[in-house]
């Protein structure tokens, strides 16, 4: 898959406020797959705009967006991009395993034994049989990676995906990524508000 974007813009922003973005109102702009990308942006810049436009929840954009070798429907698109959302979208009333095997109930893409390692290896072994509205914003967005990491993908979209996770639980986690990553071959997307070490990024962009 390659992601290739013209001329991209919000709609709701100015051409002023995107003066300068190495993404918005660029012309052929490709995300591959295989790649790293690291985009980096303060808040309000359209770190999370980018990531909507590309998984197709939103079309409040000028300009064109197309994911090459793949002409089919919104949801086939979405099988193929797998989406760590800011906001987490997790069912709070759920315990984190529960929110997991969700997930993995409509992939069917990993088996119990390997979700539940994952579980611990970011969470106390009995974290995962909590509800989600009894962990700490960092154990959830622990919860919300391994939920990401339940379907094949050509592309992995992370926003901000370490801002409440402390430096060794974040190695951890981003070791993880990387291994699912690299082993579906893979093309990865990490938005933040800093450059990060966390992943050997190819390309590193700003808004």
């Amino acid at each position: 898959m390659l992601i290739e974007l013209n001329n991209l813009k919000p709609k709701y922003m100015s051409e002023s406020e995107v003066a300068g973005s190495d993404i918005y109102l660029q012309s052929s702009v490709c995300f591959k797959r295989g790649h790293k990308y690291m985009v980096c942006a303060r808040s309000g810049h359209g770190k999370t705009s980018l990531l909507n436009f590309i998984y197709g929840s939103s079309s409040a954009y000028d300009g064109t967006l197309c994911l090459h070798d793949d002409s089919t429907p919104l949801e086939r698109r979405r099988r193929k991009l797998s989406y760590l959302f800011q906001d987490l979208r997790l069912f709070p009333e759920l315990t984190a395993l529960e929110n997991v095997q969700i997930k993995n109930s409509l992939t069917g893409f990993k088996s119990m034994a390997e979700i539940e390692a994952m579980l611990d290896k970011v969470l106390a072994p009995e974290k995962k049989h909590q509800p989600v509205a009894t962990l700490s914003l960092g154990q959830r967005q622990r919860v919300a990676v391994v939920r990401a990491l339940c379907q094949p993908f050509e592309f992995l979209l992370m926003d901000e995906p370490f801002s409440h996770i402390d430096r060794e639980s974040a190695e951890t986690v981003s070791a993880m990524v990387l291994g699912e990553v690299e082993a579906q071959k893979a093309g990865l997307i990490v938005t933040a508000l800093d450059p990060t070490d966390l992943f050997p990024f190819d390309v590193t962009l700003n808004l």
